[in-house]
C-alpha cells in the first residue's frame, strides 16, 4: 500500500495537520521530512528502517540520529545524498533550538542552573569540549564561549585562554564547564588538578572560580562542594 492509498486521515502529512504533530508516530514525523518513498517502499517503512539503525533498542531515545554520517544514512534504500542532508540539518536545529539564545542577564544560582543551559548541547559531543562562563557580580551570565577542544578522553585546557577572556571584558566571577563524552560526569584527578590550577591562577588576577562544573549523558557533577555555593553566591 502507496502513501496515497492509505485513508487521508492517516498520512503523515494530513494527520499533523488534523491532529498536531505531537500525534505523529517518530516514523511519521520522518516520513514528512524523507517526503517520498521508492517502488518497494512508502515513506514511512523506509523512515522506520532509518529508525532500526538504533542499536539502543529504545524508541524513544532519537539521540543516535545526530550521531549517523551522510555515509550510513544513505545506505538506506530510498534515503539519497539530498534528504540524508536534510536529516542532518533537523537533528542540528533540533539541538539549537534546546539551547538558550541569550545569556545575557541569565541569573546563575546553583549549578543546576548551568546543566540547563549547556546539557542537551554538551552531552551528545564525542570529544571534550570545554566552555567558560563569564559572570557579573550578582551572577548574571555576560558571556559564554569554547576554551578548548580535545580528544576522546582529555581536555587540555589552557589557563591563559581562559583567564585572557574573563580579564577582556573585566568578569569578576568565572565558572569552567566541560563535558564526558562517556556519558560519567565522575571527575578524573586530572579535572580536580585542573580546578585548583585555575582558582590559584584567577585569584592572581583578582577573579574568582565559583566551580568546575562536569557534564555526562543526563547526569552533570559540580566539582565545589554545595555548600560552597552558598558562599560564594553570597548567600545565607
Amino acid at each position: 500500500m502507496t502513501i496515497k492509498e492509505l485513508p487521508q486521515s492517516e498520512r503523515p502529512y494530513e494527520k499533523l495537520e488534523l491532529y498536531g504533530e505531537k500525534n505523529l508516530s517518530n516514523a511519521e514525523l520522518l516520513a514528512i521530512i524523507i517526503k517520498t518513498g521508492t517502488k518497494e517502499y512508502t515513506s514511512i517503512e523506509i523512515a522506520q528502517k532509518l529508525l532500526n539503525l538504533n542499536d539502543r533498542y529504545d524508541e524513544q531515545n532519537l539521540s543516535f540520529l545526530r550521531d549517523l554520517s551522510i555515509e550510513e544514512i544513505t545506505k538506506i534504500k530510498g534515503i539519497g545524498r539530498v534528504k540524508a542532508i536534510q536529516l542532518k540539518a533537523v537533528c542540528e536545529l533540533a539541538i539549537r533550538m534546546n539551547s538558550t539564545p541569550n545569556y545575557r542577564k541569565v541569573k546563575i544560582r546553583e549549578p543546576n542552573d548551568i546543566a540547563k543551559i549547556l546539557m542537551d548541547e554538551m552531552r551528545y559531543e564525542k570529544t571534550e569540549i570545554a566552555k567558560i562562563i563569564l559572570l557579573d557580580n550578582q551572577c548574571n551570565i555576560l558571556k559564554i564561549k569554547n576554551v578548548a577542544k580535545g580528544g576522546n578522553n582529555f581536555v587540555s585546557i589552557g589557563m591563559k585562554n581562559i583567564l585572557s577572556e574573563a580579564v577582556k571584558i573585566n568578569a569578576p566571577k568565572l565558572i569552567l564547564v566541560h563535558n564526558h563524552p562517556s556519558g560519567d560526569p565522575t571527575p578524573s584527578q586530572k579535572d580536580y588538578e585542573i580546578t585548583k590550577k585555575l582558582e590559584n591562577a584567577a585569584k592572581i588576577l583578582g577573579i574568582e572560580l565559583i566551580d568546575h562544573i562536569i557534564i555526562g549523558n543526563k547526569e552533570y557533577t559540580s566539582i565545589k562542594i554545595i555548600e560552597n555555593w552558598k558562599t560564594k553566591l553570597g548567600r545565607k
